[in-house]
């Protein structure tokens, strides 16, 4: 049985008794991941990191592929806010050693400003440089700095030697800026370039407020925000965070662990989802929920130039990945909701992706949505389907909220597709 309330369908009868009983404990008190304390950390944003592809893939890449003696300043906007930070930078894709020669964070301003009186050197066990093996990560030590609810801060990196790009999160949506030199502690910086591809940062953590707990919306392009502006956090999980802020209640982190390309069984232009789902979601503390969107790359890609070699995926191939996915989520005692996945009639047609999409393919993704729906696996449902679909052509996306390519919504149809989650569906109980 199911109860629909606007965008969202509700579970009313779990899979079985043991699967009630494990929902209902996880309503209370989820078990995987308990509500932060005094003197606890919390992720507050995140940026999945990826490989950098070959010149065999036809999309390009719009940053240096190295640094050497230069700077590099980037942008974010948390979620939920602290009184001390730390950041996490990964060198997991590098096959060199990776020396960050200095490390800055501060409040950021405008542009490549920052706020007057927030500079703050960062340290690793407290020293200001630090070379990190290849396939690591490392978390900077705390600073203390008033970091307010969706406010932005500046992340300030010296390469002093030459520094392959070799782990990046490709589809960023927020411009970084790269300058000669060491200008980590400067008040302004005047780029010599600038890319809307984000290297080497991947986390950024504050003290945790008490209670605070956090979602993560796990899932490909859609989830990544492309089609949303540049410098405008207009992602759906940016406009989640902002409903979640103003609601009240426990403190929410909204963590976007989305890879544009993404897709559930294969790799390309990030892991696959089977094989990233430990790193984008089970090592975050405190986390609670799980958004889940992907899938439509595992159905349009392959015979197509993105991937014209590429093993062609049944709808039954994507929901066993779905039921994996799931049940790990349950064995860590967390919330795992489905998305719907959203239309995609003549996605990029006339182009070069040309094949993306065919009537067979739909088929596949009714299918998938049909499940998603039905299926009983999911701990909840959240239909962006029919959020963004034209009344008229559901298989086509509104033309206000299309970005044009048939495929990714622009910044309305985010708007729209965050808008219609039931917050209550997501609350801590």
């Amino acid at each position: 049985m199911t109860e629909i309330e606007g965008g969202i369908r509700r579970m009313k009868t779990p899979r079985n008794v043991l699967a009630a009983a494990t929902l209902a404990l996880a309503l209370v008190f989820p078990l995987g991941a308990q509500a932060a304390g005094d003197g606890e950390w919390i992720d507050t944003w995140a940026a999945a990191p990826q490989p950098v592809w070959g010149p065999d893939f036809l999309a390009g890449l719009t940053f240096p592929r190295n640094l050497w003696n230069q700077t590099m300043r980037e942008v974010a906007r948390v979620s939920l806010g602290g009184t001390k930070v730390r950041v996490v930078l990964s060198n997991e894709y590098g096959a060199l050693p990776m020396t960050v020669g200095e490390a800055h964070i501060a409040l950021s301003d405008s542009g490549a400003k920052i706020k007057e009186g927030t500079d703050r050197t960062l340290t690793f066990g407290g020293s200001a440089s630090i070379t990190i093996p290849p396939g690591a990560p490392v978390v900077s030590d705390p600073v203390d700095l008033e970091v307010p609810a969706l406010g932005s801060v500046a992340v300030s990196l010296f390469f002093p030697e030459v520094t392959p790009t070799t782990t990046m999160h490709n589809d960023g949506r927020q411009t970084a800026y790269i300058v000669a030199g060491k200008k980590t502690g400067d008040a302004d910086i005047k780029p010599d370039s600038t890319t809307l591809s984000r290297l080497f940062l991947t986390g950024i953590m504050v003290d945790a407020p008490e209670g605070a707990r956090a979602i993560v919306t796990f899932g490909d392009s859609i989830t990544d925000g492309d089609g949303s502006s540049a410098d405008a956090n207009h992602r759906w999980p940016d406009v989640l965070a902002e409903r979640l802020q103003a609601a009240g209640g426990a403190p929410t982190a909204v963590l976007n662990e989305g890879i544009s390309g993404e897709r559930v069984l294969t790799d390309r232009m990030g892991t696959n989802a089977l094989a990233r789902f430990d790193q984008a979601v089970l090592s975050h503390p405190h986390v609670d929920t799980v958004i889940f969107m992907m899938g439509i790359n595992d159905i349009g890609w392959p015979d197509s130039v993105l991937d014209p070699q590429g093993i062609p995926r049944s709808a039954d191939d994507i929901i066993a990945g779905y039921k994996q996915l799931v049940a790990r989520a349950h064995d860590h005692g967390l919330r795992m909701l489905g998305a719907t996945l959203t239309p995609f009639n003549n996605a990029f047609g006339g182009g070069p992706l040309e094949g993306y999409y065919n009537d067979e393919k739909e088929a596949k993704r009714v299918a998938v949505n049909e499940w998603i729906r039905t299926g009983g696996a999911f701990d909840g449902v959240i239909d962006f389907d029919k959020v963004v679909q034209d009344p008229g052509n559901p298989n086509k996306i509104r033309a206000d909220f299309n970005k044009g390519d048939d495929l990714h919504p622009n910044d309305a149809g985010y708007k729209a597709m965050a808008e219609s989650i039931d917050l209550g569906m997501l609350a801590a109980h």
